[in-house]
């Protein structure tokens, strides 16, 4: 089974799920909005990508950080930190299948990787 993970009402979540659908593939939505994501989970995605990843530096949420707080964002732990804080600040989607891990939306990836 695909576990996807994001908000619901975010643009690039909303291309993903279109892109499942039109192609049948059944998945479960994990919506950071109602149940957050854990220290467990976050640890577990950067055993097979890098946290780097996972920070969306190009969001509003990001944004809204002082310098002083994305400036400590250096290492896992401390974006664990701020991640679990700001669920909203993890790249969108996180895409679970049984071989690994797809982060945000593209097209030709997913085509590849999920059919």
């Amino acid at each position: 089974m695909i576990h996807v993970y994001g908000i619901k009402n975010c643009n690039t979540m909303k291309k993903a799920f279109t892109w499942l659908e039109e192609n049948d593939i059944q998945y479960h939505f994990h919506d950071y909005k109602k149940e957050p994501v854990s220290r467990e989970k976050l640890q577990e995605w950067e055993n097979k990508i890098s946290w780097e990843l996972l920070v969306n530096k190009k969001g509003t949420t990001w944004r809204k950080l002082s310098p002083e707080q994305q400036a400590s964002v250096r290492d896992a732990t401390s974006a664990n930190d701020i991640l679990l804080f700001n669920n909203s600040m993890i790249k969108r989607p996180v895409i679970e299948y049984p071989k690994g891990i797809l982060l945000g939306f593209d097209e030709q990836e997913y085509s590849k990787t999920l059919r």
